[in-house]
């Protein structure tokens, strides 16, 4: 094939529409680049200190569908032809086991695929392989995963956030220019900060949670991580839209977010909340939030300062909502339906207490008894009904700010950078504020995103744009101003 693609360039520091492009005009063959992205995905899982961001890569099959798009008629309609995409482990899949990082799911089988999966192929992505996390995504470090913590890539000496840290990890090391992870309280936009790439939520809804397994449902939600602000967006519209299979997952119109990618502020109020600008906060995420709100201010928005009263309550009430919907979605993995099966039990209540002692971590124990206790009788509106009247404090917190005149919000993602791995391990409340500044996105279920903003002692830090309701567009908007304005 005559003008392709050089192998060196087949991934490495290329966008989505870039490789997309060079397959459907005929530059490179989605084989080609796929065998690259597979190489390197292998390479960084050798060496003294492997990566260990896939826990499963597709091989035979991710080639397989490749050499079908080289051979399609109809590859100029798949705006994703020939792009590797790595998939967060608790998004089912037909070819490859989806464990989320449990061994009470260690080579388990869907029988079924997840809707974003489904879409991705549709529009000609290559699905590469499927990324570490957090046993049933709970945590922020990806360190509670059941077979190892993955690197940061930027420094391996330190946690690349959680728990969709795989799918940040392969993005940040050049493995995929793009991946797909899940956001319960911010497991998309912290991993993409402290990795130094862009992860995006989107509004509750707007994307289907169908096959994506359940943590929190009210929650939970499908994000997208990309090199570029354009890379995340192009993959968020091909997954975005309503799903029968899903009826959480509105059927509205899906804007188109890339039209936003080139477009100025001049006529955005960008509000700063000053709930989000602690004393405690790392000097360095401060010194770089205050460049970008600068930054975002000579690129003509008007700059407000705002408050979000509730915001103190995000963490307690979350950390009983997510429990209490984690105890309630996990008592599905018992031993007797699909999944591991403790072997010598003499009874059925044994089945259940020796398969789940022996399959599921000590962070997914915790969460399961603090969401039993908080649904028992007794204790069910002391604790869950009044994180719930919290939950809509916030909300209504939001609704009142945007609805004021701001169109944005800007905030730090995280509030210090990638902390050395087992730092926080023994201090499980210290490794819960790790997501004070993004749980109250899903507590609302507005969308929002993180971008790289700079470093602080060589290490990425993220700024987070939120945005109201179903409004990803000026979400996509201010994100890439921030990358256009921030790269000068």
């Amino acid at each position: 094939m005559a003008g392709l693609v050089t192998h060196e360039r087949m991934t490495s520091g290329r966008t989505v529409a870039d490789i997309a492009r060079s397959v459907r005009d005929g530059r490179a063959s989605a084989e080609a680049i796929t065998r690259a992205a597979l190489d390197t995905a292998r390479s960084s899982e050798r060496g003294p200190q492997p990566l260990n961001a896939f826990l499963g890569i597709a091989d035979e099959d991710a080639l397989a569908a490749a050499r079908a798009l080289d051979g399609a008629t109809d590859g100029a309609d798949r705006p994703l032809a020939g792009v590797p995409i790595a998939l967060k482990d608790n998004l089912c899949t037909l070819d490859l086991p989806t464990t989320c990082g449990s061994r009470i799911l260690e080579g388990y089988q869907s029988p079924f695929e997840a809707t974003a999966v489904r879409r991705l192929r549709d529009a000609g992505a290559i699905i590469i392989g499927k990324t570490n996390c957090d046993e049933f995504a709970m945590g922020s470090s990806t360190e509670n995963s059941a077979y190892g913590p993955t690197l940061n890539p930027h420094d391996r000496t330190r946690v690349p956030g959680g728990s969709s840290g795989g799918s940040a990890a392969a993005v940040a090391a050049g493995i995929v220019p793009a991946a797909l992870g899940s956001d319960t309280g911010g497991s998309v936009r912290q991993p993409a900060a402290l990795c130094g790439v862009v992860g995006m939520k989107p509004t509750y809804g707007r994307v289907s949670r169908y096959g994506l397994v359940a943590f929190g449902s009210s929650l939970d939600q499908i994000g997208t991580f990309g090199r570029t602000v354009a890379d995340a967006a192009a993959v968020l519209q091909v997954i975005s839209g309503g799903d029968a299979h899903d009826s959480t997952c509105e059927d509205r119109p899906v804007p188109d977010f890339t039209a936003e990618l080139e477009r100025d502020l001049h006529d955005m109020t960008i509000g700063i909340p000053r709930e989000y600008f602690p004393e405690g906060l790392d000097v360095g995420v401060n010194a770089a939030c205050r460049r970008a709100i600068e930054r975002l201010r000579a690129a003509g928005a008007r700059i407000e300062t705002v408050s979000l009263p509730n915001t103190s309550l995000a963490i307690p009430a979350y950390y009983v909502i997510a429990p209490a919907e984690a105890s309630s979605n996990l008592a599905r993995y018992d031993g007797v339906r699909y999944g591991l099966r403790a072997p010598g039990a003499a009874s059925t209540q044994q089945v259940y207490e020796r398969t789940r002692s022996l399959g599921f971590g000590a962070e997914v124990k915790r969460r399961i008894m603090l969401g039993t206790f908080v649904l028992s009788a007794g204790y069910h509106d002391e604790f869950y009904g009044r994180a719930q009247r919290a939950r809509q404090r916030i909300a209504a917190d939001f609704r009142n700010v945007f609805a004021s005149g701001v169109d944005v919000l800007f905030t730090p993602t995280t509030p210090g950078p990638a902390f050395r791995i087992g730092e926080k391990t023994d201090d499980p409340y210290l490794m819960y504020l790790s997501d004070v500044f993004t749980v109250t996105a899903n507590l609302a279920g507005i969308p929002g995103a993180s971008v790289p903003i700079g470093e602080t002692d060589g290490l990425p830090v993220g700024g987070q744009v939120l945005a109201p309701w179903w409004r990803e567009d000026l979400v996509v908007r201010v994100s890439a101003t921030l990358e256009r304005e921030l790269a000068v």
